[in-house]
C-alpha cells in the first residue's frame, strides 16, 4: 500500500494541474468564439489522441518498465503545454498552436494511462481493490473539486500563461515521484517479446472471449458517451448565466460530490454485491442527470449536477473491481489499455457531437421551435434551454440502460472472479 499511496499523490497533483489546463482552455476559447462547437473540439482533442494511442500503451506497459512509461507520458505530455505555452507568450492569436498542442499533450498520456491502471494491480491485493479504487477517483476528482475554482482564480488575477506553467510544473514534480517507485513495479519481464501487434490482439481477445467483460465494457462504453455529454455542456451551462470565477466555483462545489462517493467507498468499500450496485447507481445518476436540465435557476441546477457527481464513483468503482477480478496480472496492460480505448472512444463521440446537437438542433427547438412555449419556462431558452434539453434526454437513456444492466446474467458472474469461473456464458 505505501507503494500505491506514492503513485497516488503524483497521480493527485498532476489531475489538479491538468485539471486547471483543461478548464482554462475552454474558458478561454468560450470567451474568444462563444461557440459550444469549439469548447466541444478542445475537449476532443485533449481526449482523442490519447484514447486513440491507449492499446498502444498498453502493449508497452506489459512489455517494458512500468515506471518508466508513465515518466515518459508525463514529460513529453508537459512539452505540449509548453509549446501552448510558447504561443501565447509570443502573441499568436490563432487557435491552432493551442490545437497541436492539446494533441502532442493527449499522444503521451495514451501511454501513462495503461501503466499507471496496471501498476495497480501490481502494488496491492485483491482485498485492497475497492478502497484503492475510491482512491484513485478522489484524486481524479481533484480535477473536478479543486481545478476548476483554483483555475479560475488564477485565469482572473494572472492569465492562461500562469495555469501552463504550474500545470508543467506538475508533470515534472509527478515524474520523480514516480521514479521512487523502483522495484515494486512490473519492469515488463513477465510478458514474452512476442510480436507487438500480437500482444495488443492479446489484449482484445481477453475481453472478447469472456462475455462478462464483453458487456461490463459495451456499457462503459456508453456510460462515457454519456459523462463526455455532461462535460462538454457543463461549462457553457453556467456560462450562459453566470460568470467565470463563478463557473470555477460551481463547478467545484458541484464535484464536492464525487469526492463524498470515494470517500465511502476509500473508507468503507463496497463488500461486494457490485453489480446491484452498479446498477442502483446508474439509474439514480441518469435521474439526477435529467433533473440537472430541468430547472433554470442556477442554485438548483447545481444541487443536481452534485448529487449527479455522487453516484459516478460507485459505478466507477464496481466496472474496475469486476474487471480486475477477472483478468490476470501478466495482461493487465494490455486489458486496461483496450478498455480504456473502447470505453474513452464514447466519450470522444460525445466531444465531437454535443456541441453541434446543441449548435443545431437543441438550441434552435428552444429558441423558435415547437418546444419553446411548453417547457421553456423551465428550463430556459435559446443556448441554455437547448443544452437543458440535451441533459434531460441523456439522462432518460442512462436510466432505462442501467435497469437492464442489472439483468444480465453475464455481468452478474463477473462477481465470481477469475479462478472461480472461467469465461461466462
Amino acid at each position: 500500500m505505501k507503494q500505491f499511496l506514492k503513485l497516488w499523490t503524483g497521480e493527485l497533483i498532476s489531475n489538479i494541474g491538468s485539471g486547471m489546463t483543461a478548464f482554462a482552455l475552454s474558458v478561454y476559447i468560450y470567451e474568444r468564439t462563444k461557440s459550444v462547437t469549439y469548447v466541444s473540439l478542445i475537449t476532443l482533442l485533449a481526449y482523442m489522441p490519447g484514447i486513440i494511442l491507449s492499446p498502444v500503451g498498453g502493449a508497452l506497459a506489459d512489455r517494458y518498465d512500468r515506471r518508466m512509461m508513465m515518466i515518459i507520458g508525463d514529460l513529453f505530455s508537459g512539452l505540449g503545454l509548453l509549446y501552448i505555452l510558447w504561443n501565447i507568450n509570443i502573441g499568436n492569436k490563432s487557435l491552432i498552436p493551442i490545437f497541436a498542442g492539446t494533441v502532442f499533450s493527449s499522444l503521451f498520456t495514451g501511454i501513462l494511462e495503461p501503466s499507471y491502471k496496471a501498476t495497480v494491480t501490481d502494488v496491492l491485493s485483491e482485498e485492497e481493490y475497492d478502497r484503492a479504487s475510491g482512491m484513485i477517483q478522489m484524486a481524479g476528482n481533484a480535477k473536478y473539486l479543486i481545478s476548476p475554482a483554483l483555475g479560475g482564480v488564477i485565469l482572473s488575477f494572472w492569465g492562461m500563461k500562469a495555469i501552463l506553467i504550474l500545470d508543467i510544473m506538475t508533470f515534472i514534480i509527478t515524474s520523480f515521484i514516480i521514479f521512487s517507485v523502483r522495484k515494486y513495479v512490473n519492469k515488463g519481464k513477465r510478458v514474452k517479446k512476442s510480436s507487438f501487434i500480437l500482444q495488443m490482439k492479446e489484449g482484445f481477445s481477453e475481453i472478447t472471449e469472456n462475455r462478462g467483460i464483453f458487456s461490463m465494457v459495451v456499457t462503459m462504453f456508453f456510460v462515457c458517451f454519456l459523462i463526455g455529454i455532461v462535460q462538454v455542456l457543463l461549462r457553457p451551462l453556467i456560462l450562459s448565466v453566470s460568470t467565470v470565477k463563478t463557473a470555477g466555483f460551481m463547478e467545484s462545489v458541484c464535484a464536492v460530490g464525487m469526492l463524498f462517493g470515494s470517500l465511502w467507498i476509500g473508507v468503507r468499500g463496497l463488500k461486494g454485491k457490485y453489480v446491484r450496485a452498479l446498477s442502483v447507481a446508474g439509474v439514480i445518476s441518469g435521474i439526477f442527470m435529467s433533473f440537472t436540465g430541468m430547472y433554470f435557476d442556477l442554485i438548483i441546477t447545481g444541487i443536481f449536477i452534485f448529487l449527479f457527481f455522487i453516484t459516478l464513483p460507485f459505478i466507477n468503482t464496481c466496472a474496475d473491481v469486476l474487471v480486475r477480478l477477472n483478468v490476470s496480472d501478466e495482461v493487465q496492460g494490455r486489458v486496461w489499455g483496450v478498455i480504456g480505448f473502447i470505453t474513452q472512444i464514447g466519450m470522444v463521440i460525445a466531444f465531437a457531437v454535443s456541441g453541434i446537437l446543441v449548435d443545431m438542433v437543441f438550441e434552435p427547438l428552444m429558441s423558435k421551435g415547437i418546444l419553446t412555449d411548453s417547457i421553456g419556462g423551465f428550463i430556459g431558452y435559446g443556448n441554455r434551454g437547448g443544452i437543458g434539453l440535451m441533459l434531460m434526454f441523456s439522462g432518460i437513456g442512462m436510466v432505462l440502460m442501467f435497469i437492464i444492466i442489472g439483468k444480465n446474467k453475464a455481468i452478474k458472474g463477473l462477481e465470481l472472479g477469475k479462478e472461480k469461473v472461467g469465461n461466462v456464458s
